[in-house]
């Protein structure tokens, strides 16, 4: 073999192996999915409504980049009626825990209170499933505490941000998941996407948040941003609707109004966004 041919031989073998070493470089920073969250996509406890739903939300693939596994200590903040508790629970039941940080059942919003009833009533319907979760309440300025001080392994959030910066708390319940994670923990949110800057009013009446103003809540309170996902984006979406978010399904506001259009957008666009408390702290 002649020099130039020895030559190209050469940095062929060069070029294919940075190629593999990027591809398992690649594979190495995807977090496989547990096999006992994709167990929970057919189960039975869940109904069919909710399994239909999985294509927007992404359970699966959303809990394996949160990093959370079958033996940790999860928060989950404001479960509303249980949609990610029935993939949680069942799976943290036996060797993990669940916390739920729910609505108080004091409080003076009568919706708060049906959907805490709710939301117990579902858990006291299938004990075999919920048995073992945790209640809590996580409502400032009155309860800011759901969980002793830096025993959570992760505090998950699944679009709440911006009912936080309409009630003016969202500053509290950053600093309360930051409190409750134990150092290296993570802390995941998922939220409906605002356009880069979109203004703060303009946020709460819509419902869409700008990823700039997570990350700005988070960093505030002493988190670091490790990594964001597209796992929940939805390119048919741009976000500019009547009645905001709740144009989509599956809330529907408009009724019969253009609503295949609708449908056919499906649910919102969301960023997929995980922070970490630091392991110094």
């Amino acid at each position: 073999m002649n020099s130039t041919a020895q030559y190209q031989n050469n940095k062929a073998v060069i070029q294919i192996s940075i190629i593999v070493a990027l591809v398992v470089g690649l594979v190495a920073c995807i977090q496989p999915a547990n096999p006992q969250w994709s167990d929970m996509k057919q189960a039975e406890h869940r109904s069919h409504a909710n399994r239909m739903r999985d294509e927007y939300r992404h359970p699966v693939e959303t809990l394996a980049f949160f990093e959370v596994e079958p033996c940790q200590t999860v928060v989950e903040i404001w479960p509303g009626a249980g949609w990610y508790t029935e993939v949680l629970a069942p799976v943290l039941r036996t060797c993990g825990t669940l916390h739920a940080a729910h609505f108080s059942p004091a409080s003076d919003v009568p919706y708060f209170r049906k959907s805490l009833e709710n939301y117990k009533q579902k858990l006291a319907d299938q004990p075999r499933v919920y048995d073992a979760v945790v209640l809590s309440v996580l409502q400032p300025p009155t309860f800011t505490r759901m969980i002793s001080p830096g025993t959570a392994d992760r505090v998950l959030t699944f679009r709440n941000v911006h009912n936080w910066l309409k009630s003016g708390t969202a500053e509290a319940v950053f600093a309360s998941s930051f409190e409750a994670l134990k150092p290296g923990g993570i802390f995941g949110v998922v939220e409906h996407r605002a356009k880069p800057g979109t203004s703060l009013e303009r946020m709460i009446e819509s419902g869409y948040v700008t990823e700039a103003t997570v990350i700005e809540l988070a960093e505030n309170a002493g988190f670091q941003l490790v990594a964001r996902s597209e796992i929940n984006a939805n390119p048919l979406d741009d976000t500019n609707h009547p009645k905001g978010v709740w144009t989509l399904p599956p809330t529907l506001r408009l009724g019969e109004e253009d609503k295949m259009k609708y449908l056919a957008i499906g649910e919102s666009d969301r960023m997929t966004l995980k922070f970490q408390k630091p392991i110094n702290d």
